[in-house]
């Protein structure tokens, strides 16, 4: 009996140790789930308003709220809470790597559908400067001129307004960005990129939600060691306990 408790004990060790290494890798790995979620909230957020929906940020939040973890439990009536916190941010980082799946799929169809919209009737409209900014960034960054094409701001309510001052596109179209460049939509002076700026967004938009995907699926699968280390810690004391 001496000798199945003292291999018992040991084996306690062992699992105790085992969290604990998993625990420091899996804080380490949290702060980088975190600075993924940050990264997309705060620094590539900037053409959020040019999209139709949020999903694409759904799983940064999800991936922001999940990097917080407990500590290592040493007593059996705390190994039961903390798996269910396991299994509770298990399930988010889960849940963070499908809706980056599913509006990687969905994303071509919302910007053929709504880019060009967003683009024509809310660039320079009282209310969408957060639209104007992104469109802006977009062809500067980018370096291309409409959704589509340079042809799709012939639809643009700002041109037609008359308020563009003789502009055809907008400055930011511009290989060289001075006040009124816009006025000339030549191929010398303005993007004329194939697949417009769509084509580059929706690129620039799936890399990210790859990075999110893989990083959400990927801690996921590694808290699956946590959850199981938990699991044999439990009953390796509730042994001891009896």
């Amino acid at each position: 009996m001496g000798e199945f408790n003292e291999k018992t004990t040991c084996g306690t060790v062992c699992l105790k140790y085992l969290l604990f290494v998993f625990n420091c890798c899996f804080w380490l790995a949290g702060l980088a789930v975190m600075a993924v979620g940050i990264w997309t909230l705060a620094l590539k957020s900037d053409y959020i308003s040019l999209l139709a929906s949020g999903t694409y940020l759904a799983p940064a939040y999800i991936l922001g709220v999940s990097s917080r973890d407990g500590g290592v439990c040493a007593q059996r009536q705390l190994t039961v809470p903390y798996f269910i916190l396991l299994l509770l941010i298990f399930l988010l980082e889960v849940i963070a790597g499908i809706l980056a799946y599913i509006y990687y799929q969905q994303l071509n169809a919302e910007l053929k559908e709504h880019l060009k919209d967003t683009m024509t009737k809310r660039y320079h409209q009282p209310g969408h400067e957060g639209v104007t900014s992104a469109v802006d960034k977009l062809q500067q960054e980018f370096r291309c001129c409409g959704s589509n094409n340079s042809h799709d701001w012939r639809d643009s309510e700002w041109i037609r307004s008359g308020q563009a001052g003789g502009r055809v596109v907008p400055d930011s179209c511009c290989k060289t960005v001075v006040t009124g460049c816009g006025q000339r939509d030549h191929a010398s002076n303005i993007y004329k990129v194939e697949g417009g700026c769509i084509t580059k967004l929706e690129t620039f938009i799936q890399e990210h939600l790859r990075i999110i995907g893989a990083v959400g699926v990927g801690i996921a699968c590694v808290q699956l060691f946590g959850m199981i280390f938990t699991c044999c810690l439990y009953k390796s004391l509730k042994l001891e306990h009896y």
